[in-house]
């Protein structure tokens, strides 16, 4: 993939304070529009026109733009792993990173990439806009400025917040932890299992009794590898045996997420137990996670999860589908279905409680 590289110190003549890598991959926040009235890629060599307040950071700032800004509705795992391979590679010369990113699959990204990188300690803030950054009432100035003192914030030379995030709308949520649920108001995301790490008002509070540790590992490990035979079977009332067999047997299907009701019961049908346990005995991975957005699946305590339970259905705790899907993803890819099973019920990057 091409890549565009630009670097803006908004420190000069002084000395910044901290090197913070930017990520644009693509999305509403970075389009603005040409004398024609059409929404074009945004050239970030400008930004301090547009963005004057970011010399009050005194940041030393690199922007690395994909080339083709991407919707974030096409993003797939082989841009999860660019975004990756690029923190990867400048992990070292860098104090933080921003991946400014379309709302549609945020989370979906900023899951994967918490998955991805073993061993950080460094901040990887996720955030985007609403609104253009042109328009007089965009969401994506103060997300942006907020993000980048976030990403830049530090107490005795160590990140106050080691883990990837989204800021959006004055909250900093954990990224494997969110879900977007407003696609027309300025909050658009929620982490219902989890409270958010910091709320920014007049000054940035946070609250570091949940936020990760940072790893006392010395370097960062990159996992890359993911493996797509992964199905999403939603359960709801009138669903039909045909259905369900149809997902379960998919061609080369290997894990199955079974979107559930409350807190992780399904129908006691005797069909869809039996369908289930066929997929199981052939070895494909089969994790419950709610349907609601605080939900917790508690398998085993009322009937309706008890035969779950039974024929062998993994409880995905707390899990978001977002979490669960790109966790298992790259858990197959890395170590296979052995291993798989094993480690998807534990909490790998605070994804779930334990």
């Amino acid at each position: 993939m091409n890549l565009k590289k630009i670097s803006i110190n908004t420190a000069l003549p002084g000395k910044p304070r901290s090197r913070i890598l930017i990520i644009y991959t693509g999305g509403t926040f970075g389009m603005t529009y040409d004398k024609d009235g059409v929404l074009i890629p945004f050239d970030f060599a400008s930004i301090l026109e547009h963005l004057p307040s970011l010399k009050n950071l005194q940041l030393e700032i690199t922007v690395v733009s994909f080339e083709t800004p991407i919707d974030s509705s096409n993003i797939q795992p082989e841009h999860w792993k660019v975004i990756g391979s690029i923190i990867h590679d400048c992990y070292q010369e860098n104090d933080g990173f921003v991946v400014l990113h379309g709302t549609d699959t945020m989370a979906h990204t900023a899951s994967a990439l918490s998955f991805m990188l073993e061993g950080l300690n460094k901040p990887i803030i996720f955030t985007g806009a609403q609104l253009p950054i042109s328009e007089p009432r965009s969401d994506a100035r103060e997300n942006l400025i907020t993000a980048l003192d976030i990403a830049s914030a530090r107490r005795d030379g160590i990140a106050l917040v080691p883990e990837v995030c989204i800021y959006f709308d004055y909250e900093l949520l954990r990224g494997n932890r969110s879900k977007k649920v407003e696609s027309l108001r300025f909050d658009a995301f929620d982490s219902g299992n989890y409270p958010p790490l910091a709320k920014a008002g007049v000054k940035i509070d946070y609250n570091f009794s949940v936020i990760n540790k940072p790893s006392q590992a010395d370097t960062l490990r990159l996992r890359a590898k993911f493996d797509d035979n992964i199905s999403i079977l939603k359960l709801f009332p009138g669903i039909s045996q045909g259905v369900v067999q149809a997902i379960l047997n998919t061609t080369g299907l290997k894990a199955v997420i079974l979107e559930t009701y409350g807190s992780g019961n399904a129908p006691t049908l005797p069909w869809l137990i039996e369908e289930l346990k066929k997929a199981i005995e052939r070895d494909i991975i089969i994790v419950n996670v709610s349907q609601c957005p605080g939900g917790r699946v508690l398998q085993g305590r009322y009937e309706t999860s008890k035969k779950l339970q039974q024929i062998g259905v993994i409880s995905g705790a707390d899990m978001t589908t977002e979490a669960a899907l790109t966790k298992l993803m790259l858990l197959l890819g890395e170590y296979g279905t052995t291993r798989t099973k094993e480690l998807v019920s534990l909490s790998l990057a605070g994804e779930l409680t334990t």
